[in-house]
């Protein structure tokens, strides 16, 4: 790569003012995160000392490289999502978690039934779908909606934000070249210890605090009637065959031999574009009705094409600015910061996880800030990309407060007041974010990212 930039000083204030300029236009002027992170990177490409043909080079590389690796994938897994939402297979699973785990148990269902579909589904669609399921149960059980909720809310964000096909942790995963199936296992068991401990925040922590309970009105929309036509196994089906097709890569590629006849075979199969097609014909064989097989040809699929137009777009602009920064005196700036201080690497990405999420209130953007900044450094920091995108991952969740659209999303359907929000759904997102990237750091330690 070109150099870009080479005076550290002026690069660096460059780089502090980018952050500061996306701070303003995001939460200040309310900025769409698209305009919010170009305008800032156009005006990087203009100050003193950087080399205006490098740079366009740097930026156009970043951008097509990024989306040509995870571009379809993308949109593919909003197809699924799409898919499941109206295919009824949301409510089979949901069921089927709750009647495994027993329905004197349906806040700790619930958070699994969160860490099940927040691979597949985005948070806020999923919770809108299950929340008559919430109250109604809170009513039955005479518990309050914070105790119900509370877990499914974390659990929910925690898959959506760590553990692929869904569309951020795969962009972060693109921007570091980070084994996908690796982080799917690693990141699902972090996951799901970092599930529990959401869960055990709202029985424990702040439930008791929060008296508000179900709303009839709410519950009145629960239907217990489940479709006849989509069984347990086709509704798991479109989100773990995927998942299994792209673990198994990996493993084949770590023990099988290279000249073996299955290698090739497992290798195309778990190539996550191959995998998703799958998850998208598993997904389809769900359809029966005549109009939900008519909207699926077409309008599920621009729903999904608008739902995963901005997620592109942005991992797109995060693989520019990676490309740009590893131009850059920054780079070594921030590696040498680290290692004089002595500090743990890994605590790198964590913490621009946090900024990035805190400062635009998007768990995607924040993971996809956090893998675009890290990427150049990993070698310097001698952190491995699994590492470096669970870490910035774990930071994104943390913490879901006012700027977030699924925190008001969770906020007003489950009618708490703020306050009670931030208690239950905030405190739930940062212990939540805190034990998984507790979970992360010990892996790491123990060589296993």
């Amino acid at each position: 790569m070109n150099t870009v930039s080479t005076h550290p000083v002026i690069t660096l204030i460059a780089f502090i003012l980018l952050v500061i300029a996306l701070f303003f236009l995001i939460v200040r002027w309310k900025w769409h995160v698209f305009l919010a992170l170009l305008i800032p990177i156009i005006f990087f490409g203009i100050i003193p000392g950087i080399q205006q043909e490098n740079f366009i080079v740097a930026f156009e590389e970043g951008f097509g490289k990024t989306l040509g690796k995870i571009g379809v994938v993308i949109v593919l897994g909003s197809v699924i999502a799409e898919a499941l939402k109206h295919s009824g297979a949301i409510k089979v699973i949901t069921h089927s978690i709750i009647y495994l785990v027993g329905s004197k148990r349906i806040p700790l269902a619930l958070t699994f039934t969160g860490f099940i579909l927040g691979i597949a589904i985005f948070s806020d669609v999923a919770y809108v779908i299950l929340n008559p399921l919430v109250h109604a149960s809170a009513i039955a059980t005479n518990t309050g909606i914070a105790t119900m909720s509370t877990g499914l809310v974390g659990a929910l964000q925690l898959t959506h934000a760590i553990v692929p096909p869904t569309p951020g942790p795969l962009a972060a995963a693109a921007l570091v070249n980070a084994d996908i199936g690796k982080v799917i296992v690693y990141g699902g068991l972090c996951c799901l210890i970092g599930s529990i401990s959401c869960w055990a925040w709202g029985k424990w922590a702040a439930g008791p605090k929060i008296l508000t309970k179900g709303n009839p009105e709410f519950a009145s929309e629960q239907s217990a009637v489940l479709p006849g036509t989509v069984t347990i196994l086709s509704s798991y089906a479109p989100i773990v065959v995927p998942i299994v097709l792209i673990s198994l890569h990996s493993v084949a590629q770590l023990y099988l031999d290279k000249e073996s006849a299955l290698q090739p075979v497992i290798t195309y199969l778990g190539w996550p574009v191959c995998a998703l097609t799958i998850g998208v014909w598993l997904a389809y064989r769900n359809v029966h009705s005549i109009d939900d097989k008519k909207e699926s040809k077409s309008s599920w699929i621009e729903t999904a094409l608008k739902g995963a137009a901005m997620i592109i777009v942005v991992t797109g602009l995060g693989g520019s600015l990676s490309e740009i920064l590893k131009g850059t005196p920054v780079v070594n700036f921030i590696v040498n910061f680290f290692v004089d201080y002595k500090l743990p690497a890994i605590i790198l990405p964590f913490l621009i996880g946090v900024i990035g999420n805190m400062i635009t209130g998007s768990t995607t953007v924040g993971v996809i800030t956090a893998a675009s900044i890290v990427a150049p450094m990993l070698s310097s920091l001698q952190l491995s990309p699994e590492a470096a995108m669970l870490s910035g991952a774990s930071g994104s969740v943390i913490i879901k407060y006012v700027n977030s659209s699924y925190f008001w999303v969770c906020t007003s359907l489950s009618r708490l007041t703020v306050n009670e929000a931030m208690l239950a759904y905030g405190g739930a997102t940062l212990v939540g974010g805190l034990v998984t990237f507790l979970c992360v750091c010990l892996l790491w330690a123990m060589n296993f990212i």
